[in-house]
């Protein structure tokens, strides 16, 4: 007897080799049985894990085994043998058996894309087996399933036309391999992998820049002066104009199962697009400029507090935090608006000191 067993990894840059003995047993199919498969535990036992549901989705489901009859079990032809209570139960049984059920831990789906064993008569008198098996694992979810990796195996071996493996034994040993395979790729990708993570923590940080270029990230203890308005005045009825805006950057780490997002804010005003009239160089404007520049961290500072208020989706993170830049950029515009109109662009003293007040305010939190 000699088994030959390949497998290639589809995710991973390595080909792993299973050795599988299954015994011979005259007795051990009778044409038109069922397959009983045989419990086992894994060895290593499941820690992040189990098994929620298993899914058949082969293409071909007429049998799991096509297999020839020993000399003297006629008709000589291929019978075929399907799994005790069908693949979908009998592989969920099997798996919850080798895997305890662990509610408390990650649910993962099992669907089957290849099940099935053939036997074909060879030359020179003895019959091939092989075994080809495919197993697609998925961490379910709420909001759908996320595919995490497949488990592509395939047996080939070899017997005497006088004796029948215990096909049972065979598929179970082949099963096996894929639940181990599996726990082991998940115990070592459980804290790292974002597809595992199982929360999102925001980190904020203020971005500055040394030595300043042409770009002022605000600062309170960096004000605005008649100095940074670079750009050429322009003719029209205003005496001074800026152009602030905010931004960000991110960078994403999985640490310990959950995806830390750590955003750079930049609250911004570039020098070469701000410019002043030699008449408009006096406190009261400049106090005003300096207020457009104060409204951008207001805004910036109720992005971060609306994301913070967010229970955000593992899967879907990014998208709520630009769904909520694109809010608040159009706060930021409306807020600039409505306090020129009030101001009239900083001429009515009385309702530019009711903004000070109010933008004073909300800096602090208020």
């Amino acid at each position: 007897m000699s088994v030959v067993f390949n497998r290639a990894e589809l995710w991973l840059p390595v080909i792993l080799y299973m050795l599988v003995f299954c015994p011979l047993n005259s007795n051990a199919q009778k044409i038109n049985a069922e397959i009983v498969l045989t419990n086992k535990q894994l060895t290593e036992k499941a820690s992040e894990f189990y098994i929620a549901n298993v899914v058949d989705e082969r293409a071909d489901r007429s049998a799991v085994a096509w297999l020839l009859p020993a000399p003297g079990n006629l008709p000589a032809v291929k019978y075929k043998a399907d799994l005790q209570g069908g693949v979908a139960v009998a592989v969920k049984q099997f798996a919850d058996y080798a895997i305890p059920v662990n509610k408390a831990l990650r649910p993962v789906g099992i669907r089957i894309k290849k099940l099935k064993l053939n036997e074909t008569a060879m030359a020179d008198g003895r019959v091939e087996g092989r075994l080809e098996v495919q197993l697609w694992f998925e961490l379910k979810k709420d909001d759908g399933n996320v595919h995490l990796i497949d488990y592509p195996a395939a047996t080939t071996y070899y017997r005497s036309a006088t004796q029948q493996y215990d096909t049972g034994v065979l598929i179970s040993r082949a099963l096996t391999a894929g639940l181990d395979f599996f726990n082991k790729w998940i115990n070592r990708e459980a804290d790292s992998n974002i597809k595992l993570a199982k929360g999102v923590k925001l980190i904020f940080t203020d971005y500055s820049e040394q030595p300043e270029g042409d770009t002022i990230y605000y600062s309170a203890k960096r004000p605005l002066t008649w100095n940074d308005f670079q750009e050429k005045a322009r003719g029209g009825k205003y005496i001074a104009e800026v152009l602030p805006g905010f931004g960000y950057t991110e960078k994403v780490d999985v640490v310990r199962s959950v995806v830390v997002v750590r955003i750079s804010m930049r609250v911004f005003l570039p020098k070469s697009a701000a410019w002043v009239k030699p008449e408009g160089r006096t406190e009261f404007a400049l106090n005003h400029e300096q207020r457009h520049f104060d409204i951008v961290k207001v805004v910036a500072q109720h992005f971060k507090q609306a994301l913070m208020a967010m229970k955000l989706p593992v899967d879907n993170y990014d998208g709520y935090i630009n769904v909520q830049y694109l809010d608040s950029y159009r706060e930021m515009n409306q807020l600039q608006e409505q306090y020129d109109n009030e101001t009239s662009h900083g001429t009515n003293q009385y309702y530019q000191q009711e903004w000070n007040m109010k933008i004073d305010g909300l800096l602090r939190g208020d």
